[in-house]
């Protein structure tokens, strides 16, 4: 088996990614402090054609090196905007009719691995603070709250590997 060089891997250059359909998810950061994070997650969201990222509170926006280190020029190709008040941003997307989803342990969350999609829907899935996480008032607004099952002793995950982990999950259910 040889590894495959990048020329051989056939991805769209910036204009073929704007011009491609994309998938019907929109992502929510809230209040995300690293800055490596905030890259990754747009990385995640290009490589699965994300519509769109709201940036929200104090997470910080493009252009700035330490976000393009991880997000390698992903900045460039997927749609974001920075609001800061997320609780607008889901009042809005409400209004767009965009079912919102906290990625939150809570009381009746669904488990990523039974939460199903509904392919006449678009999603926005809101990832809150390294620390202290989805911001209750955004669970409150929201319409469900999905969980990832984890069975070791720490009770989190990294925001980025989480956004990476559900959307991967909900791409694949969307197919």
């Amino acid at each position: 088996m040889r590894k495959l060089a990048n020329a051989e891997l056939e991805r769209l250059d910036k204009e073929g990614f704007k011009e491609a359909e994309k998938t019907p998810l929109i992502l929510v950061l809230d209040d995300i402090r690293s800055l490596h994070n905030i890259g990754s997650v747009f990385r995640t969201a290009d490589a699965f054609l994300v519509e769109k990222i709201y940036l929200c509170g104090i997470t910080a926006v493009p252009p700035n090196k330490e976000i393009h280190k991880t997000a390698l020029g992903a900045t460039e190709t997927v749609a974001w905007e920075y609001a800061k008040d997320v609780l607008e941003v889901v009042d809005r997307l409400h209004q767009e009719q965009v079912v919102v989803h906290s990625i939150e342990q809570t009381e009746n969350s669904i488990m990523l691995n039974d939460f199903k999609v509904d392919a006449t829907k678009k999603y926005a899935l809101i990832f809150g603070n390294e620390v202290k996480g989805v911001a209750q008032e955004a669970i409150n607004k929201s319409d469900g709250v999905i969980e990832i099952p984890q069975l070791g002793t720490k009770h989190s995950l990294n925001i980025s590997v989480s956004a990476g982990i559900v959307v991967w999950d909900l791409f694949q259910k969307m197919q």
